[in-house]
């Protein structure tokens, strides 16, 4: 390890100068009031779209909502008070929707109805917001708990394997109808781990080691951890065949390590290995490749007469969607089946959003992981940067995924979409990156690097 890597590794930041800033709590609280405002609007237009009336429960469901936001928002105003003003809304506005979504496929789909459930995750997943904002001053924390963190990431991967698989994948522990994605809470502390890793030995990973063409290799004693932690967390995930996550990994990997060294080789590195590996487990994973041969011919179950299969119900439903969408509860997305809640909730909202209101929902995806990348450069320490970039990223690589995956763009991977989609660790998970990011933008800013909302 170089003396510049540990120099920027413990430097500590030069003392809070955001005195004069102002805190913009104030716009926050109003956009806050916005979101929850369009998310009762929703429920109460899902209600007179299906049964003519306004749903007896949309008092409750505003209340409820209005309660949780503000909550989160007084603890932000306490003890982050100089963040960004905006991922906050953002969450509650995504969280809200995703609520409504659900709720209106409950009207249609069989079986118990999901949005009473997910109101209560949704509840733990702002509960958990806002104690990471209360008891969390200061991100650099974290970095004590390096090791800590990548043991109980690999701990909760592995997990999985030891119970049955469903739908094909191994990436669920159901036990006395209680069940959780030990991967979604995985990410945010391998995320942390690649920071704190990536920060102590930066200088190491950059100017040592051999140079092969244009790309400075580092020396297999500094690369060497942080590669066999991914390489064991990518191949549990293969073995439990959750390719999306696989994916997600994969691509955070490569992203950090790229904004660690400035190297822009390990972009064509990391393109290169994914096309390698893609090719590899396409072929010879017969679940995978079932995946791959729907993306390559959505419509070939149509022509064999056997009728549509679910990417091409999701096709349909995007198209019957049209620039302003058939109107909240007036789709028929739920022909697409089982996975309508989940996997394909981005095709209900743009069947029943249209075009206008999926590019609102994915230009809101696109602001919060601006906001994160704004915090990063602000911020100071090589950690608190690195960190900021990885969770953000973390965010934009699952919403490509996702959508490219539902619109046909690349093959379907199974994952939820942040905040919209029916999933319960999913939703606590993102909640507790929107909350590591109002930590880090208020660090920024109290830096003086105006993180965000200056």
């Amino acid at each position: 390890m170089s003396k510049a890597g540990i120099t920027l590794a413990t430097a500590d930041p030069p003392a809070p100068t955001a005195r004069g800033l102002p805190r913009r709590r104030g716009v926050e609280l109003a956009l806050i009031v916005l979101a929850v405002t369009l998310s009762v609007y929703g429920y109460c237009a899902v209600g007179l779209a299906r049964n003519g009336t306004v749903p007896p429960g949309a008092a409750g469901y505003g209340a409820g909502l209005g309660v949780l936001a503000l909550v989160a928002h007084l603890a932000v105003r306490w003890r982050a008070p100089h963040a960004d003003p905006l991922p906050l809304p953002i969450g509650v506005l995504l969280n809200g929707l995703g609520l409504v979504l659900i709720y209106r496929l409950d009207l249609e789909a069989p079986g118990e109805p999901a949005a009473p459930a997910q109101l209560i995750w949704s509840t733990l997943g702002v509960a958990l917001f806002t104690s990471v904002v209360l008891v969390l001053r200061d991100h650099r924390v974290l970095q004590r708990y390096t090791y800590l963190c990548v043991t109980v990431a690999l701990v909760l991967l592995t997990a999985p394997i030891l119970f049955p698989a469903v739908n094909g994948a191994r990436i669920w522990i159901r036990v006395a109808g209680f069940s959780i994605q030990p991967g979604e809470f995985a990410k945010v502390l391998l995320a942390v781990f690649f920071a704190a890793y990536l920060a102590a030995n930066r200088g190491a990973l950059t100017y040592a080691g051999r140079r092969v063409w244009r790309l400075q290799l580092p020396t297999g004693r500094v690369l060497g951890p942080i590669v066999a932690v991914w390489l064991v967390s990518v191949g549990v995930l293969v073995l439990e065949r959750d390719l999306g996550t696989s994916l997600l990994f994969f691509g955070l990997f490569v992203v950090m390590l790229y904004v660690a060294t400035g190297r822009t080789g390990w972009i064509a590195v990391g393109l290169l290995l994914a096309s390698l590996g893609a090719v590899a487990v396409g072929r010879y994973e017969p679940h995978v490749h079932h995946r791959i041969e729907t993306w390559l011919h959505p419509f070939a179950s149509i022509e064999a007469g056997e009728g549509p299969n679910q990417l091409a119900q999701s096709l349909f439903a995007f198209a019957e969607g049209g620039i302003l969408g058939s109107g909240l509860g007036l789709g028929h997305s739920v022909l697409i089946g089982f996975a309508v809640k989940s996997d394909f909730i981005l095709a209900t909202a743009g069947e029943e959003l249209g075009l206008a209101g999926l590019s609102a929902i994915i230009l809101l995806y696109g602001l919060l992981v601006e906001r994160g990348y704004r915090a990063g450069l602000a911020l100071r320490d090589p950690f608190g940067r690195l960190l900021a970039v990885g969770l953000a990223s973390l965010l934009a690589l699952q919403v490509f995924v996702i959508a490219g995956g539902v619109t046909g763009l690349i093959p379907l991977t199974g994952m939820a979409m942040p905040f919209l989609a029916q999933g319960g660790s999913s939703v606590v998970t993102n909640w507790t990156i929107v909350a590591l990011l109002v930590r880090l933008s208020d660090c920024a800013r109290r830096q003086g690097g105006g993180g965000g909302g200056r």
